[in-house]
């Protein structure tokens, strides 16, 4: 993987682990999604016009069917993860999510997109895998699973985990190709797929705008941080992926579990430490993998 692409991936990892605690914070929820994708409208609007000014003219159907499924895709990502931060523990919630995602982000662009991939990158991405279950505390995950008191909440988290994960694959297929072989702009993309999401989420609002007026008056700074913070995370990921094969990029988005593991008892806890630390060095080490690879 080029040094360019790696820095890339650091630093969107650094602000995808940010907004993911700050909106844990802050609840999400319908609202919280709307007014992020409305934001985003408004923040990113004077980029997306100097970007995709002289490009959307020329879109044809595929690129606007690329469009289309990534804004679906991504609306469902969005309100399976806020649900599943609702109804279980970010403990639970984040890991299977992160760890699912790039196994099945990483199959798919061996299988669709025609991408090999060596045997250290092979390594790289099961050792990031396995780093995101450690830093999650997966032993004692799996003990939770037993415990009747806490079986079912944790059950609730795999299972929002895993739909999450299945998005989190199928738009970064999509979007890989998207960037890659349409050659839509990063920006565009994600700016499109932020603005297409509003229409479908404002009935939503429409339909209890008391609460909607509400949240927008207690969560807009919250959902302001999101906006900025999303966004240019995934652009980086998508420039990213310009410059590296995906199924490099998409494991070595994890590297955004390190910083949560960081955060310590804000965001996973403060237990099992040695296993978290286990956790840092499998990432570390497989990205590693993933760069020699």
């Amino acid at each position: 993987m080029p040094t360019t692409a790696l820095l890339l991936v650091l630093a969107a990892a650094l602000c995808h682990a940010s907004w993911n605690l700050i909106a844990k914070r802050n609840g999400g929820g319908s609202e919280f999604v709307l007014i992020s994708a409305v934001l985003v409208g408004l923040v990113w609007a004077p980029v997306a016009v100097w970007q995709g000014w002289d490009a959307l003219p020329h879109f044809g159907r595929t690129e606007w069917a690329a469009l289309a499924g990534s804004t679906v895709l991504h609306i469902v990502y969005f309100r399976s993860l806020l649900h599943g931060y609702r109804v279980s523990d970010l403990t639970v919630v984040y890991p299977v999510a992160r760890g699912s995602g790039p196994l099945l982000s990483t199959a798919g662009a061996v299988l669709l997109l025609g991408e090999s991939l060596s045997l250290a990158g092979g390594l790289g991405a099961l050792a990031v895998v396995g780093g995101v279950f450690l830093i999650a505390g997966g032993p004692t995950l799996l003990r939770q699973a037993h415990e009747p008191g806490a079986k079912e909440r944790v059950l609730r988290g795999l299972r929002w985990g895993a739909l999450t994960g299945a998005c989190i694959a199928g738009y970064t297929v999509l979007d890989g190709y998207a960037v890659k072989v349409l050659l839509i702009s990063p920006v565009v993309l994600d700016y499109m797929g932020n603005v297409l999401r509003i229409p479908v989420m404002l009935p939503l609002a429409l339909r209890k705008p008391a609460a909607f007026r509400s949240a927008w008056r207690q969560q807009w700074r919250a959902a302001l941080a999101v906006a900025v913070l999303g966004p240019a995370s995934y652009v980086m990921v998508l420039y990213a992926m310009r410059l590296a094969p995906l199924s490099h990029v998409a494991p070595a988005r994890e590297l955004s579990m390190l910083f949560a593991a960081l955060a310590g008892g804000s965001l996973l806890g403060e237990g099992d430490r040695a296993l978290r630390l286990l956790g840092a060095a499998f990432i570390a080490l497989g990205v590693m993998g993933l760069a020699l690879g």
